[in-house]
């Protein structure tokens, strides 16, 4: 994957931007690569070139990448207060639950749609998921798909006014781990440890919910790239963004471990051969 600067808006031109029309809902996703599928969920304030650069690494990984506009201007680095409305008109969105634990988004049904839709498109045993930040947990619910098989759950932010609660209703979470432990199906999570939008309260509630099939990672704060975007550095003050805008693109690093690790996840769950 040739290099491209991250503080540069991104064309996404090595991406077919397609209208997928779901559940009578039509939204814009950028499909590329050829092999099983892999949805992948942007940040806030959305499909940043740093959040299309971890995309192109799915694809490059044998993995077709569909990659939803759910916020946000598509490809663009965002300045603070562009990035901070994009964050207060999802807050109050009907499709998303930002405040609410206990609860599933709305827009969790279209993404569990297009996971189906991907799985039908691209074959294969199944779909993989990644969520990041607001769209965190959505790969979690996404598993009430019999679909998907590999969901990765990133920096998971809601709900933004409980530490310790989850995005998920209760009847959903036990559906969902009673098909991790009947299909012996596991969930990844990451987050670092000094983030303020995703504690360790979070990952201690996620433990409780799905026992040992949730597998959480926690990173140092030193192992953060301080070298950010304009909306990571005034409302993002802590480290945050494991795999996109905190990520350190140097052999060695820990993101970069943790990028492998979700790679090796989805080939290992998504080959022709599960394991």
């Amino acid at each position: 994957m040739p290099n491209r600067p991250m503080t540069q808006d991104d064309p996404l031109e090595d991406f077919q931007r397609r209208d997928i029309t779901l559940d009578r809902v039509s939204k814009a996703v950028h499909v590329a690569g050829v092999g099983p599928a892999v949805i992948v969920m942007a940040e806030m304030p959305g499909i940043s070139p740093h959040v299309a650069r971890f995309a192109r690494w799915v694809r490059d990984a044998g993995f077709t990448v569909y990659m939803p506009s759910l916020f946000g201007r598509d490809g663009a680095i965002a300045g603070a207060e562009e990035g901070a409305a994009v964050f207060q008109r999802a807050c109050v969105s009907a499709e998303f639950r930002a405040m609410a634990a206990n609860q599933s988004s709305p827009v969790t049904q279209w993404l569990r749609s297009l996971a189906r839709f991907a799985h039908g498109e691209c074959g294969g045993p199944g779909v993989g998921a990644i969520g990041m930040c607001f769209t965190g947990n959505f790969a979690l619910t996404m598993m009430l798909e019999p679909s998907m098989l590999a969901p990765v759950l990133s920096q998971p932010s809601l709900p933004l006014n409980d530490p310790d609660g989850i995005e998920i209703a209760p009847d959903e979470v036990k559906a969902v781990r009673a098909r991790l432990e009947r299909e012996d199906l596991t969930v990844l999570a990451y987050r670092f440890a000094g983030d303020k939008f995703c504690m360790a309260q979070r990952f201690a509630a996620y433990a409780e919910a799905l026992g040992d099939r949730f597998i959480g990672r926690v990173l140092p704060d030193s192992a953060a790239n301080r070298d950010v975007p304009p909306f990571f550095q005034t409302f993002v003050t802590t480290p945050h963004s494991v795999v996109t805008a905190h990520l350190i693109d140097e052999a060695g690093q820990p993101t970069i471990a943790a990028r492998d690790e979700i790679l090796a996840f989805f080939k290992r769950r998504l080959s022709a051969a599960k394991g």
